[in-house]
Order: structure tokens, then C-alpha cells, then sequence
């Protein structure tokens, strides 16, 4: 048995207060005067022992009355460990284990998950003396901020305080994988963690990136749980947000795809789900979702801007908020910057004559210079580069580095473009090689025509106003180098003898079209057929439209700042909170890729040079982190047991005072309701007692 509050037991003295009055008592007489001796004879020996006894009985009585108040508290305890004083004595290393990812945001009764949390956390610093060892560890932080320990608890307090529900989401094993390391640094004899999480499910672990912590977590290390979950929790989030259209003009719509999931256990009626287009509500949609269900929403929004547009879809507010928006955008150039290299600059007549139709006649940039300077340009200032020919190449690692890092290509043979040289560039940039040319340029008499057409691919998108109607009036193609995909590439156009007419093909990051015929009328009468404009716009469009709404950067993960090609003298990181910073260069960082990793907010980042945003990067909430079902005590103890945790586990209610159910828990039972209860049996008792010894002495003194 040990005590709680040991100072307490000074008060035992009192115990010596009754036996000093009875002393007091037995030494004072009391004279009575008898009129006769007849009245000694009638005094009964018996009532005389019968007094003196009671008046010991009242004694024992008043002084086990002091001592079982005294104990009472004095909190006594029944210790779970065998070692007398050990564990009170020894110094204590524990960690807190905060979960601050936004699940913990729910409100219930006694306020939000997260701030009963942070009060149970401040409640368990009372339970720590001088010389123990702090840290706390936010879950949402726990892959990326350094965890130090601490004996101040007012440091360890004000830290607690400053903690808010987060964006970013980690699983609890990387908390604790964490925690492990904290306590493998210390000495200190007992170790403990604290978990005060609503153990969401799905959160916990992964399997494969478990490890044995049996020596860090050995017998006399303790983990305490305190579970927040059990409110049924009503919450629909925007799990995605998805670009659909892959060429972006000026005032034309956008597709999007928005998916809404209910994670809630019941079923919700006439969802609003709206579209916004820098900042101004563009579009709304509702839906009615079932409990569990995810929906896939379609819906057009008008773009009228150019540049980086922020796009994001929202729903309205459930219990948890962070969950209910989604971002993305969408780059949409001014004016597109291309360059067209030739062997001959009669070859890109009809192409240019194409791109400076009336109708876009300001949507292209457009610089021509002969294939021999193609390696005195730098590529990367322009968003699509055509060649037509490759007679005077000799530049094709340029080309392929290009197209690497994002640059997107047009390829076409020129009218004086051989079988080998041809086959040499596409062979260079890592395309399909033609096998043989076809025909022979100027000579009408064979010629072959288109055979299938891919309508779904995008460059056909809003080209035919009647959508029955898309069967398109093949040219006559003269001379053209048959080529074959070979799965390398998509086909667009192919030709009666199964070659390919027009495909798209992807290196890494690049697009790229080739086209087997040269746009000149002595290798066939293309130019001049009404497909032609819209298809010579859209690809190029198509090339130019850089659609980043398949990276899925979840809040907390870092994302690349591509400068490869850039002349950037400063780097500016506009925030969603609209606050900036500066991102220090070196001569090292010029033509890299610098990682940039503080995207704790959701929302759109944009990355700037000189005050010209030239990237932006959406960033979003983990939807896992939107589930409403938790974990049960089982699931815990089998992944303590996977990780051979040795010690004790003890799960804590969180309606009770953490911080004393934490020493009991240390200590044991406590005993002070038995002992308090005791000591008022003895009063009852005495008092008992003492009226009928007081009744006695008043019959006597008769």
C-alpha cells in the first residue's frame, strides 16, 4: 500500500489527542461525599468494569476515528508493482501522443474533440514532479517536425495551447514510431505514452511498415489510450475534383467531374454542390447520396479569364468543415508562345495560315527559324514546338530533353524529307520509326485514304456542331512514311493500309504528335480540306494545355517547383492564406527542381519569379481522414501486439479526470471511499458508546 498524498499523514498526530484527555482525565479526582459506607456496599463491581471498559472502548474508538480520516486523505492505494516506493520515487519520461488531424474537429457536448483532448493533455502535467520528462507529438506533424523532450512544464502547457486542428493526416504508428525514439533517449526508469485520439479507422497503421519495438517498449513502459470517438457523426466530403476537358480556351466551358462521398450513417437528400471559378460561384448541382455512397457529379463551368484559374468545388457545412472543399485549376495562356523550325519555310505555309485564322488570329505567338539554329533556342520558353522536316536536324537530344521535362511536340516529314532522316529523329526522341516510304510527292495517280477516326480523342472536342454527324471527308495522301505505333503511341488517324495518319504519344511528361505526311499539296490535298483549321488549332491547343488536376498533392506532402529552363533571379510561394515566402536560390538550384515542403493549407500555391506567377500547385485534404468509423479496443491491442509491445496498456474513459485516473492507474486502487466510510462507522459507533457510557456514570453519581 502506498499514498497518494503522504503529507497528509502528518495529521496521524492528531491520534494522540484523545489518549492525552483520557490521561488528563484519569488524573483528575473527583471527591463525593458519602453519608454512609452502606452506599460502597451497593456500588455493583461489575458496573464499575462495566464503565471502565467502555471508556477504553471510547478511547480506541476516537483514536482509530482520527487515524482512518487521516488515511482517508491520504488517498491510499493498493501498488500494482512489487518494488516498496519504486515507482513514485523514480523519474518519469512520457509523451503525449496529440491527434490534431481534422477528424478531432467534431463537436459534441463538452466541445470539440481536439480541445478536451488539449484539456485532458494540461490535466496529466499536474501528474508530473520535478526532473520528469515531457514531449508532445502532433499526429499531423509527426512525419516531419523533431520532438524534443522537456522539463518545463509550463513550455510543454504553452505548446498544447498553441495546437489546432490540421489539414494534414498521418497514421497514429508514425506517432508512435516517434515516441519510441523519444523514450530510446532517456534514462529515466518509468516510460510512458499517452494516446488521446478518436482512432479513426484506417489510420492507425500500414502493415508493411511495421517494425519490433520490443526493446524500447519492455515490461515497464505503460501506454495509456484515451478514446474520443462514439458520436455518430454526420459528414460528407468532396473526395475529388477532376478536370475532364483537355483543351482550354478563353470564354469556353470546362467539364468537371466533382465526387461527394456520405460518409455518414444516413442517407441525405439534395446535396448542393457548387462550382467556383476564381472565387465567383460558376455552376451548382444537387444530389441525393445514400449512407456509404460516393457519387461522381458532372458539371460546365465558363472559364472568362486567362492564366492560372483557381477553380474549387465546395458543399455546405457539416460537422466536419475541413473536408468540404476541393481545388484545383487550370492554365489558360494569353497568348500561346510557339515556334515552328522547317528545312524549308514554304513547308508550314498551310500550318501557320491555319494558326493565324481570323478567329485566332490572337491566340498564337508564333516564331519560324530554320531546323539548323534549333539548338540556339531554348525550348522551354515555348509551350508547343513544331518541326516539319529533318533534313537539317541535328539537335534530337534537345528534343528529347524537352519533351521529357514537359514540353510538348508536333512532328511532320518536309518536302524533302528522307526515309533516314526521318527515321533517325523519331528514332532519337524515342518514337515509332517509319518503315518505308509510300508514294511519291507530286504524283496523283495512287492515293490513299483516312480509314478510322478516334472521335473521343480531345482534339475533335466542340469541332462537329452536329454530334450525329462526325464522319470526316478524307484528303488524298500521295506519298506518306507508313508507320505503326507499335503500343507505343495512340492513334488518331489511320490510313487504309492500317499506318498511322496522326498519333499521340507521351515521354514521361511531354506530349507529342507525329503526323506521317508532309503539310504540302505535292504529298496530298490536306491543307485544303475544311478539317484541316480546326484540326491543326486543336492540336496544337491540345499540346499547349497543361492540365494538373491528376496530381494529388494531399496537404503535408511536399511538391516539386520545376525551373529546369528558367532564368529565375528570386522565388516567391504565394500561400492560400495569402501570405508569402521567399525561397533562398543558390547557383546550384538554377535548372533543378527545388522541393518545397510547408503545404500545411489547402488551397492553391502559387509559385512566382519576379512577380510573374509561372506555376501553381493545388493542394487538398486527405479523404481518408474523413471517415466516421473508429477502431475498437481489439484492433489497438492487435497492432500493439504486432510491434511486441511488452508492457502494460490501459484505455482511459474520457468523462473521468484523466489526470487521476492515471495515478490510480500507476498505483493502483485507491482506498479512501473505504477508509472515509470506516471511520464514520467508528463515529456512529462511539457515539453509540458514549451515551451509554454517559448514561452509566449518571446512574452511578445517584
Amino acid at each position: 500500500m502506498t499514498f497518494l498524498n503522504p503529507a497528509v499523514l502528518f495529521g496521524l498526530i492528531a491520534a494522540s489527542v484523545p489518549i492525552l484527555i483520557h490521561l488528563f482525565n484519569l488524573r483528575k479526582l473527583k471527591k463525593i461525599e458519602f453519608s454512609t459506607l452502606a452506599f460502597l456496599k451497593e456500588l455493583q463491581k461489575n458496573k464499575i468494569r462495566k464503565i471502565k471498559l467502555k471508556q477504553w472502548i471510547l478511547l480506541a474508538l476516537r483514536v482509530l476515528i482520527i487515524l482512518f480520516l487521516v488515511f482517508a486523505f491520504a488517498r491510499p492505494t493498493l501498488k500494482g508493482i512489487a518494488i516498496g516506493g519504486t515507482t513514485s520515487a523514480a523519474k518519469t519520461t512520457a509523451v503525449l501522443i496529440i491527434d490534431d488531424t481534422f477528424s478531432m474537429s467534431v463537436i459534441d457536448n463538452n466541445g470539440s474533440l481536439l480541445n478536451q483532448a488539449k484539456a485532458a493533455a494540461k490535466n496529466l502535467l499536474k501528474n508530473f514532479q520535478e526532473g520528469d520528462e515531457v514531449a508532445v507529438i502532433q499526429v499531423s506533424q509527426s512525419d516531419k517536425k523533431n520532438v524534443n523532450l522537456s522539463k518545463s512544464i509550463v513550455d510543454i502547457q504553452k505548446s498544447i495551447d498553441a495546437i489546432e486542428p490540421s489539414y494534414q493526416s498521418s497514421l497514429l504508428h508514425n506517432s508512435i514510431t516517434k515516441a519510441v525514439q523519444v523514450l530510446s533517449q532517456s534514462k529515466n526508469f518509468n516510460k510512458e505514452i499517452y494516446i488521446l485520439s478518436d482512432f479513426q479507422s484506417g489510420r492507425l497503421a500500414d502493415e508493411k511498415t511495421l517494425s519490433d519495438f520490443s526493446s524500447i517498449l519492455y515490461e515497464n513502459v505503460r501506454i495509456y489510450a484515451v478514446n474520443y470517438s462514439g458520436k455518430d457523426v454526420y459528414n460528407i466530403g468532396v473526395d475529388n475534383l477532376k478536370v475532364n476537358t483537355q483543351i482550354f480556351e478563353k470564354d469556353k466551358p470546362v467539364n468537371f467531374t466533382i465526387t461527394v462521398t456520405n460518409y455518414s450513417n444516413q442517407n441525405v437528400d439534395n446535396v448542393i454542390v457548387s462550382l467556383f471559378v476564381d472565387n465567383e460561384r460558376s455552376a451548382q448541382v444537387s444530389a441525393n447520396i445514400n449512407a456509404g455512397e460516393s457519387k461522381q457529379l458532372t458539371i460546365d463551368a465558363l472559364v472568362k479569364s486567362s492564366g492560372f484559374v483557381n477553380v474549387f468545388a465546395e458543399i455546405e457545412d457539416d460537422e466536419i468543415l475541413h473536408d468540404n472543399r476541393r481545388y484545383t485549376s487550370v492554365f489558360i495562356p494569353a497568348k500561346i508562345p510557339i515556334i515552328i523550325f522547317t528545312d524549308d519555310a514554304a513547308d508550314s505555309r498551310f500550318i501557320e495560315l491555319a494558326l493565324t485564322a481570323i478567329e485566332n488570329q490572337n491566340t498564337f505567338g508564333i516564331t519560324e527559324k530554320n531546323l539548323s539554329e534549333l539548338s540556339a533556342y531554348d525550348l522551354k520558353r515555348y509551350e508547343v514546338v513544331l518541326i516539319i522536316g529533318s533534313q537539317n536536324l541535328n539537335a534530337w537530344n534537345k528534343l528529347r530533353e524537352y519533351s521529357l521535362n514537359n514540353g510538348s511536340l508536333f512532328l511532320a516529314p518536309g518536302s524533302r524529307t528522307t526515309l533516314a532522316a526521318f527515321q533517325k529523329m523519331l528514332d532519337e526522341i524515342g518514337l515509332s520509326t517509319p518503315t518505308t516510304l509510300v508514294g511519291k510527292a507530286g504524283d496523283q495517280t495512287n492515293s490513299v485514304l483516312f480509314e478510322t477516326t478516334d472521335i473521343n480523342h480531345p482534339v475533335f472536342q466542340n469541332i462537329f456542331t452536329n454530334k450525329e454527324k462526325t464522319k470526316i471527308e478524307s484528303p488524298d495522301i500521295f506519298s506518306y512514311f507508313k508507320i505503326s505505333t507499335q503500343g507505343k503511341g495512340r492513334n488518331i488517324i489511320t490510313l487504309q493500309d492500317g499506318s498511322s495518319f496522326l498519333a499521340e504519344y507521351r515521354i514521361k511528361d511531354g506530349k507529342i504528335f507525329l503526323m506521317n505526311s508532309a503539310p504540302v499539296l505535292s504529298w496530298s490535298n490536306f491543307p485544303l480540306k475544311s478539317i484541316f483549321v480546326p484540326l491543326m488549332n486543336k492540336s496544337v491547343l491540345y499540346l499547349a494545355s497543361k492540365d494538373k488536376s491528376e496530381m494529388n498533392i494531399l496537404a503535408g506532402d511536399d511538391f516539386d517547383i520545376d525551373l529546369r529552363g528558367r532564368s529565375v533571379s528570386q522565388l516567391k510561394v504565394l500561400r492560400p492564406d495569402n501570405t508569402d515566402e521567399f525561397i533562398p536560390l543558390d547557383e546550384s538550384a538554377a535548372n533543378t527542381v527545388v522541393k518545397y515542403d510547408k503545404s500545411n493549407l489547402i488551397g492553391n500555391y502559387k509559385i512566382l519569379s519576379s512577380s510573374k506567377v509561372f506555376d501553381q500547385i493545388s493542394v487538398n485534404a486527405d479523404p481518408m481522414e474523413s471517415k466516421t468509423q473508429y477502431l475498437e479496443k481489439q484492433d489497438v491491442e492487435n497492432y500493439l501486439s504486432k510491434i511486441n509491445f511488452q508492457g502494460k496498456l490501459l484505455f482511459l474513459d474520457r468523462e473521468e479526470n484523466i489526470g487521476d485516473a492515471v495515478l490510480k492507474a500507476r498505483f493502483g486502487s485507491e482506498l479512501w471511499k473505504h477508509f472515509l466510510i470506516i471511520a464514520l462507522l467508528f463515529a456512529f459507533v462511539e457515539m453509540l458508546v458514549a451515551r451509554s457510557a454517559k448514561k452509566d456514570l449518571v446512574e452511578m453519581s445517584k
